[in-house]
């Protein structure tokens, strides 16, 4: 099993929507980052564990547990003209974009970004490092024991 951080904006996919989304489950769209895409693709598995983080917004942070719950499978926004996701590029015969579903697991009580920087157990996380933006990141068994047994 593995572990990972998944960022959304909360006006997009907030923990709520997954909370409340049919089956618990939403796809993860939208990602167009190749090294996130290639985590989905080459790394994820069902039932690994999702920490899933709330971006670009006043106060981000983790705001619940998830878990991948399919394989990787295209992007549907991709061929879509309206979608701000859209890409010409990509077809139906080799789509460039890929997602996973994640089903709800628990909401918890923020843990903002600036409390995650105040854990020197923490201080080697992705989401952490300067400049990182991507998406989707691997979180260690450690970093993952100590979210969700100190912080959770």
């Amino acid at each position: 099993m593995r572990y990972w951080l998944m960022k959304s904006e909360p006006d997009e996919a907030s923990i709520d929507d997954l909370a409340n989304a049919p089956h618990r489950t939403l796809p993860w769209t939208g990602v167009r980052n190749y090294q996130a895409r290639n985590f989905m693709r080459d790394a994820m598995q069902v039932g690994d564990g999702v920490l899933f983080y709330h971006s670009s917004c006043p106060e981000p942070g983790i705001a619940g547990i998830a878990e991948v719950s399919s394989s990787a499978y295209p992007d549907p926004t991709q061929f879509d003209k309206k979608s701000p996701y859209f890409d010409a590029k990509s077809t139906q015969e080799t789509p460039r974009w890929l997602l996973v579903d994640v089903v709800f697991k628990k909401k918890i009580a923020l843990i903002p970004l600036a409390a995650l920087r105040e854990h020197a157990q923490l201080q080697d996380m992705r989401v952490l490092a300067k400049g990182n933006r991507l998406s989707i990141t691997p979180v260690t068994d450690a970093e993952w024991r100590f979210i969700t047994e100190r912080l959770v």
